[in-house]
């Protein structure tokens, strides 16, 4: 891409597309494309734009799990396949709605009087959505009600949490998620945040709220429990595509910020994204060039970088919308593939003062996806220079590193956006939504299954089983001490040597008072002894 500045120009009007609808442009200039590429891949296109349409008409798109694929007919229920669906998804919204007006009412009131913040606990798709949209949107000016997360199993990070809200904990909404209520690291925090109000003296159930599919192990808890409410999951809505359902659509209610703007944005980006002409669809755009740039087979990392502090953590959330959806062993056929991109990436210009460097200098193995807000801020007057604010200056880092790495041939597309409003963070998370389904087609793999994620599970499972197990062995000896071969055969597990030397030194340092360490010079010598 060794292009004189009239060169590149010429690009630019060239792959530079204007979509004044959405308020969204998207330019590709800076990419190895050309008109002879977009021509060979038309017949792809347009069997990916076929497998779409037959998508949102509700065929079996997940065929491992034998599900439909809904998660577009969130933001426009008109497009669901029977009454009954387009019912539940109207009736749900209607209902997020009422919920947080009485809650801002303080109509629903915790313990301690009106609630100031919710607890979101939830992994994966339940929180990296809520979290991205909670601080793209959200201002601790004027949040209706605080955000705060459970997004992992770890004690300590829970404990932070916990500390944090403090004496507020009487005034705190939790919202549980779970499709199944089996997810251990959902189920583990909501353990933890029961027990914490139990000590605090509260009653949990007027503080939360289950966002679950009804009949699961969740719903029948939080009716026990008479929980406050609880709010419907679908098995045709995947976590990584679910922002715009409940389990999104509450917090951000709860937050105060405009669910039917964020909405509209989806449903307006579907519209675009849904014509078969390409060069006026901006997602199939975006499926195209990561097709081009990574030779149809994801040979190169896609770098996110949103000049936008508001859209900081959108890179966290597309890791998970395009890796979990992409990354995959077969393809629809059966055949050994191992297909996906890689995604990281943070925010411009904090970037330029770290990897950068690395992107315009050493490997080529990605290409950059630019963010570019156009509205700077309220403070967007103050001029730190003569005739120069700090917008111009975070807008002058992105022009200049868009061309520090093109003039090393590292490819970049930029999306551009007017501002960061409802509107436009439901039209990202749409636009993206689209290009991973569109790409999948073009590779030939089911983008809505994540057999890898629960091949972790089923391993975790097995992980805590055998520490059961090395406990039940030391605890018929107590005081006696056992090396990690001699509790291995004692447990039958003598192909498991590594795992067990790890739990011992897990528990022996969780729980030192029960588990103590013997011997402690060497792996081999080293004994462990229940006490």
């Amino acid at each position: 891409m060794n292009y004189s500045k009239l060169e590149w120009w010429g690009r630019f009007q060239k792959y530079y597309t204007e979509f004044p609808k959405l308020g969204l442009a998207v330019d590709l200039s800076r990419m190895n494309v050309d008109d002879t590429f977009f021509a060979a891949r038309e017949p792809q296109m347009q069997k990916a734009f076929a497998n779409m349409a037959a998508l949102e008409s509700g065929v079996i798109a997940n065929p491992d799990e034998n599900r439909m694929v809904g998660h577009y007919w969130l933001r426009n229920p008109s497009l669901a396949p029977t009454p009954e669906i387009r019912k539940e998804i109207e009736d749900t919204v209607a209902r997020i709605k009422d919920f947080a007006a009485e809650i801002h009412a303080s109509k629903i009131r915790g313990a301690g009087g009106a609630f100031k913040n919710y607890l979101l606990i939830g992994i994966g798709g339940s929180a990296l959505g809520p979290q991205f949209v909670a601080h793209a949107l959200g201002d601790p000016r004027t949040d209706e009600l605080k955000p705060f997360f459970f997004d992992n199993t770890d004690p300590d990070g829970m404990d932070r949490v916990l500390a944090t809200i403090g004496s507020d904990l009487d005034k705190t909404l939790c919202i549980i998620i779970s499709k199944s209520g089996g997810t251990k690291e959902t189920r583990n925090g909501m353990l933890v945040a029961e027990n914490a109000f139990k000590h605090a003296g509260l009653h949990f159930g007027q503080h939360a709220v289950a966002i679950t599919t009804y009949g699961s192990e969740l719903d029948k808890h939080a009716m026990k429990n008479k929980w406050l409410t609880r709010f419907p999951m679908w098995d045709w809505v995947g976590g990584r595509t679910s922002e715009l359902s409940a389990v999104g659509l509450l917090p951000a209610a709860l937050q105060g910020i405009d669910i039917t703007n964020l909405i509209l944005g989806a449903c307006e980006c579907d519209k675009s994204t849904r014509l078969s002409n390409v060069k006026a669809n901006p997602a199939a755009q975006l499926a195209l060039a990561w097709y081009e740039s990574g030779n149809g087979k994801g040979t190169k990392n896609m770098v996110v970088l949103p000049y936008k502090d508001r859209l900081e953590l959108f890179s966290k959330y597309l890791q998970q919308l395009v890796m979990e959806s992409l990354g995959k062993e077969q393809n629809l056929n059966g055949t050994v593939v191992n297909q996906g991109i890689v995604v990281f990436g943070n925010k411009g210009a904090t970037d330029q003062h770290s990897y950068v460097q690395q992107l315009r200098d050493g490997l080529n193995n990605f290409f950059v996806a630019f963010i570019e807000v156009l509205k700077d801020g309220k403070n967007q007057g103050l001029e730190v220079e003569s005739k120069v604010t700090s917008g111009d200056y975070l807008h002058g880092f992105y022009l200049g590193t868009r061309q520090a790495l093109a003039e090393k041939d590292r490819e970049s597309i930029t999306i551009t956006v007017k501002e960061v409003s409802p509107f436009v963070v439901g039209m990202l998370i749409a636009l993206f939504e689209r290009a991973v389904g569109l790409y999948a087609s073009l590779i030939n793999i089911n983008a809505y299954h994540q057999p890898g994620v629960e091949a972790g599970k089923k391993a975790a499972g097995k992980v805590i089983e055998t520490q059961r197990k090395v406990l039940d062995f030391l605890s018929k000896q107590p005081g006696a001490g056992f090396s990690v071969e001699e509790i291995s055969k004692g447990i039958g597990a003598e192909d498991d040597l590594e795992h067990i030397f790890k739990i011992c030194e897990h528990l022996s340092k969780n729980q030192e008072s029960i588990i103590c360490k013997l011997f402690d010079d060497s792996i081999l010598k080293r004994k462990y002894a229940l006490i």
